[in-house]
Parts: C-alpha cells; structure tokens; sequence
C-alpha cells in the first residue's frame, strides 16, 4: 500500500482588482481604442437622430426650413432693406450658402455643451470613450448639413450657377467646419461638467460668433486695420471658402487661411487635454 502524503498547504487566493482609469495625454493606444469601439458612436448618432424627430409633423424637414427661413429672412432685412452688398451674388443664394457650414458648427456647440452631463447614469454605469459624448452631436451635424446642401443645389441650378473647379476644395472646407465644431465642442463639454453656468452662456456665445462670421455680409466689408483679427475666427474662412468653392465668389485670403488653421489645430489639442484630465473625474462630478 504506498504511503499517503501529509496535508497539503493551500495556497491563500488572490483577489484580483481591474482597475480602469484614464492616462494623463492621449496616445496610441486610445486612438485605437476610439477605432475599435465606432460601431457604439455609430448607435448614440443613430439614437440622437431618431430622438431629435421624434413626434414631429415635419421630420428631417427642419434641417432645410431653419437655414430656408433664415436665408428669407436675411434676405428681406439685409439685402432688400439695408442694402448690403453680396459680391455680386444674388443675396438668397449668397446667405444660404453661408448657412449651410454655420448651421453644422452652431448645432455641434449647442448639443454637445450638455453632452455629458446629460448621460450622467450611462457614465457612472458602464465604459466607454468619454470623448464620443461630445462627438455625437458633431456627426450627427453632419445629417442635416447634406440634406440642407440638396436645397442648396436647387437655389445654385435655379439661379444658373455652373460647378467651377474649386469644388474640389469642398471636401478639405467641410473637414475643416467639421473640425473647428469638435475642437470648440470639446472644451464646451468638458467646462460644464464643472461650471454648469456654461451652458447658459452658450447661446449668446453663438450668437455673438455669427455676426463675427460673414454670413450675412461679405468679407470685404470689414476695415483693413480689422482684417488680422478677423482671421482668428476659423469659421470667416470656412464660410468664405464654401462660398468660393460654390459661387465662385472671392476666395479668402492664403494667410487668413493659415491663422486660422493653426487656430483650430491649438483649440483641438488644448481641448483634448482638458478633456481628458476632466475625464478622469467626471463621473464623481456629474
């Protein structure tokens, strides 16, 4: 009979803990994680859209009648009463087109404030990237802004204007409202979830940044001595190259495009940082 061993020691279990937190900056490894989880940036775009029209008589309809009805109206106080020059554009067309990037930039900066604060369950519940909050609502931009454009071709065929070469440039525009919009979006999003009061504020920034934004007046009105200020404001290239890329108007200026571009570039990387540092407490904030 062979021998029986003695009693075995059993080893003490170890717990294990996940921790999940978030890095000081951004690295590679985030940008992939961003990559692999699109599929949920997919589903809140897709959800935000369905909700926005919800029990609504006109739908997707309010995408073309909100810049429709201001172009009518700018038309009638700026260009029939004030008598506002449009570069020798016909004026409906000429604010129409102006609309169509403002509308995208206006919309992502008034949603996305309130972003984050408005999944508060959803982050203290499950992770996901915090940075898809703010996004949501820049993409989900991007719907209204091609059905917008489909009225915009119309007012471009009835008023017989022919496409130019510089439609090429159109896409490289679009990238740039689009990323003006995020850039802009984050640092809103990320400053109320500590500073409620922003979003209150928010309206009259847009407000505030439209009539510093040529959409209602031609570049060319604004005085020499003004012009290097006016460059700090992305959206004035934005809206005079959508212009010029459609109507063939006067392109803007190569160092306004430059200052504005390096503008966008520092908004986006400041605002990604801030973000992410506020990332790291926002669901003990929220």
């Amino acid at each position: 009979m062979a021998a029986t061993s003695g009693p075995r020691e059993v080893a003490p279990a170890v717990r294990r803990r996940t921790v999940i937190d978030s890095a000081g900056r951004w690295s590679g490894s985030d940008l992939q994680e961003l990559w692999e989880s699109r599929e949920l940036l997919y589903f809140l775009v897709w959800r935000d859209l369905k909700v926005r029209y919800r029990q609504t008589a006109l739908g997707a309809l309010w995408a073309v009648l909100q810049p429709a009805l201001s172009a009518v109206i700018f038309t009638v106080v700026f260009g029939l009463f004030a008598k506002i020059p449009s570069e020798g554009l016909p004026y409906p067309l000429f604010a129409y087109v102006g609309l169509l990037p403002w509308q995208l930039f206006a919309f992502a900066l008034i949603e996305a404030t309130n972003s984050v604060v408005l999944h508060e369950k959803l982050i203290k519940k499950v992770y996901f990237p915090r940075l898809f909050l703010p996004l949501t609502p820049v993409v989900g931009a991007v719907a209204d802004f091609a059905i917008a454009s489909v009225v915009g071709v119309g007012l471009m065929v009835s008023y017989g204007v022919r496409p130019r070469v510089s439609l090429l440039v159109l896409p490289a525009l679009f990238i740039a409202a689009l990323a003006c919009a995020f850039a802009v979006s984050v640092w809103l999003a990320a400053l109320n979830v500590k500073y409620r009061d922003v979003r209150y504020a928010v309206p009259f920034l847009v407000q505030v940044w439209f009539f510093a934004t040529p959409i209602v007046y031609a570049s060319s009105l604004i005085p020499p001595p003004l012009r290097p200020l006016w460059a700090l404001n992305p959206m004035a290239s934005v809206v005079d190259g959508f212009r010029w890329a459609l109507l063939g108007a006067s392109p803007p200026p190569m160092a306004a495009v430059a200052v504005s571009l390096v503008v966008v570039a520092v908004l986006l990387a400041g605002g990604l940082a801030y973000f992410r540092r506020v990332e790291t407490t926002v669901a003990d904030v929220v």
